[in-house]
Formats: structure tokens, C-alpha cells, sequence
């Protein structure tokens, strides 16, 4: 019992070693840090449940005022006592789930996005253990779930929804229903989130997914950053004919 036990972390930190090294070549840093947005930040937490990656994602609560109802990240916006993205992430996913900031093991920031209320929004990328229990806050968080790392690029049931982005622009945003057997129920998880997993997976298993997607794969750290700072350019602009 003791071997199978010693085998099974063996495989559990090879797993996470070879995610580490992927995420560390996209580690974008403080490098976008400087942009005049208010801040926000997500967690993305990653652990090993029977030799393969998952990600943890919460449903908030119908009482919230801000998309109730929706599947998302631990996370929310920055606050004058954080002192990085990092510290934001890792606030809120205490405040949320009831994750203590010590039993995260922080790999790296990726790429931000752009939420619709125009807030640069930072997915922050950490292990924690597979045996975590959450205590969702019931004000915030009405349920907790995991989803195997790989549905986010081989999904059983995978859509693409028409959305305006906040500049005007006509754009597709990727939509996954996952049944999940444990909860027996589905969870749609689309917007941010979905864009945020996605590129998780990418990163991570570096293989072309079943879906289309907007970056070039062979080059995929310089045409998500591209991605990116075009969606800024356009928001920007749009700022300036405004005022």
C-alpha cells in the first residue's frame, strides 16, 4: 500500500512538473500590470485527481448582483491592501471558498483579459491539493466543482456563442455544457472563463483542440499577447472618441 501510495505522488508531482514548465514559459509577470484599467483577478487552480490535471470553478450565487447564476474563477477586483494580481487572486479565493493563501503554490500569471465592465482582469495559474474541501461563502459562491483540464480542449458538448465586445466588435465566445456526474447536474461555462480554460489547456498540453480558436498554435505566447493588445488598442480608442 505504502509503494502504490509513493508511485501514485510520484506520478501526481511528474504531472505537475511538466504543467510548471509550460506555465513558466508564459508567465507574463507584472508586464501589463501598468495599463490605466481598474484591476481584477481570478484564480485558476489546477490539481491532480487520477493522473490528470482539473480545475476548480465556482457557480455564483442567484443573490449576487453581477451575473448570478454564472460558472466562474475564484476572484473579483483589486483592493488597495493587495499588493499584486497575486495577492487580489488569492484574497478572494479565501473570501469565496475558503482556500487559504499558504496551500496555493502559485505558478504564474497568463495573458489578461478584458471583462465587459472593462476591468483588466489577470488569470492567476496555482496547484493545490486534490483533497481540498471548499466552504463556499453562501453570499458569493452557491456551488464548487472540478472539470478534467482536457474538456477545455476535447469537450463532449461544445458551442460558440455570437457576442458584441465592449468596443462594438462582432465576435464568437466559446460556450462548454459539462455534466457533472458527482452534482448530477450540467454547468455551462462560457465568457472569460471558458476564454481563461481554454488557454489554461493550450498552454499546458500544447496540442490543437477539436474547436476552432483565434491564436496561431505554433506561436502561441506572441499571437495570445497580439490578441490581446489589439482588444486594448480598440477599447482604448474607443475611450478617446468618447471624450
Amino acid at each position: 500500500m505504502a509503494a502504490a501510495e509513493r508511485e501514485d505522488g510520484l506520478g501526481r508531482e511528474s504531472i505537475k512538473e511538466k504543467a510548471r514548465l509550460r506555465l513558466r514559459e508564459f508567465d507574463v509577470g507584472d508586464r501589463f500590470s501598468h495599463l490605466p484599467l481598474p484591476k481584477a483577478s481570478v484564480l485558476l487552480p489546477l490539481m491532480v485527481r487520477e493522473g490528470k490535471l482539473h480545475l476548480l470553478l465556482t457557480l455564483r450565487s442567484m443573490q449576487l448582483r453581477r451575473s448570478p447564476g454564472q460558472v466562474c474563477f475564484p476572484g473579483g477586483k483589486s483592493e488597495a491592501i493587495d499588493k499584486d494580481e497575486i495577492d487580489t487572486a488569492l484574497r478572494e479565493a479565501k473570501e469565496e471558498v475558503g482556500l487559504q493563501p499558504e496551500k496555493v503554490e502559485v505558478i504564474c500569471r497568463l495573458v489578461p483579459g478584458i471583462d465587459k465592465m472593462n476591468h483588466l482582469v489577470t488569470p492567476v495559474v496555482g496547484f493545490i491539493e486534490d483533497t481540498f474541501q471548499a466552504t463556499p461563502n453562501p453570499d458569493e459562491v452557491s456551488d464548487v466543482f472540478v472539470v478534467p483540464l482536457e474538456y477545455f480542449v476535447k469537450p463532449l458538448n461544445y458551442k460558440t456563442l455570437p457576442y458584441k465586445t465592449s468596443t462594438g466588435y462582432l465576435s464568437q465566445m466559446h460556450c462548454f455544457i459539462y455534466d457533472d456526474h458527482e452534482h448530477k447536474m450540467s454547468f455551462k461555462i462560457w465568457g472569460l472563463t471558458a476564454h481563461f480554460a481554454v488557454f489554461l489547456a493550450l498552454v499546458i498540453f500544447g496540442k490543437r483542440p477539436t474547436f476552432e480558436v483565434d491564436y496561431d498554435l505554433d506561436d502561441l505566447i506572441a499571437s495570445s499577447e497580439k490578441n490581446f493588445m489589439n482588444l486594448y488598442a480598440s477599447l482604448y480608442k474607443r475611450k478617446k472618441n468618447n471624450l
